[in-house]
């Protein structure tokens, strides 16, 4: 563990009068330096997405955060298409869990927006999807956070307007 000690100082005795310790661990070594942003269209989602699996580094497990309505489902409908996804894609509200295919192995897509809590999620057989070494995509992380790996990718979508959506993976 690192441990970064800030101080802000008084300008006339030079004193100490603001102490901020700073924690770095193991868990924190997956976070990026700065917020990664894309914006886009909905006419151009399929560029967006192609940019976004070249931006993910083979990252298999990704939390997608925002409203409802915001385009989760149809962002990552379009990331299972340009990975050659025959299957149908669509939301996994009622199913809880969706698996697709492609030539290069299978996608989990879960949904946790109807469960309550953390040990639901486990019953429902999401936690053996997320640590299966497969590509997971998950919408609405937040009902059971602590079920996650540490190398979780945290993606949230917010909607700009009718036609605009921005993207941002918060820090890596």
């Amino acid at each position: 563990m690192l441990q970064i000690l800030l101080q802000k100082y008084d300008q006339t005795e030079g004193l100490p009068i603001k102490q901020l310790i700073i924690l770095y661990t193991l868990l924190q070594n997956h976070k990026y330096l700065c917020p990664v942003k894309l914006s886009y269209k909905l006419d151009d989602i399929k560029d967006a997405a192609a940019r976004f699996w070249q931006a993910i580094n083979n990252k298999k497990v990704i939390a997608f955060h925002g409203e409802m309505g915001s385009g989760k489902t149809t962002f990552i409908h379009t990331l299972c298409e340009l990975k050659g996804v025959k299957d149908v894609v669509g939301s996994p509200t009622f199913s809880i869990i969706n698996e697709y295919y492609f030539s290069d192995g299978r996608i989990y897509h879960i949904d946790l927006y109807r469960l309550n809590d953390e040990q639901e999620a486990i019953r429902a057989g999401v936690e053996e999807c997320l640590y299966s070494d497969h590509i997971c995509f998950v919408e609405w992380p937040e009902k059971a956070p602590g079920i996650f790996p540490t190398d979780t990718l945290h993606i949230v979508i917010e909607v700009i307007n009718s036609e605009t959506r921005h993207l941002t993976i918060p820090e890596k």
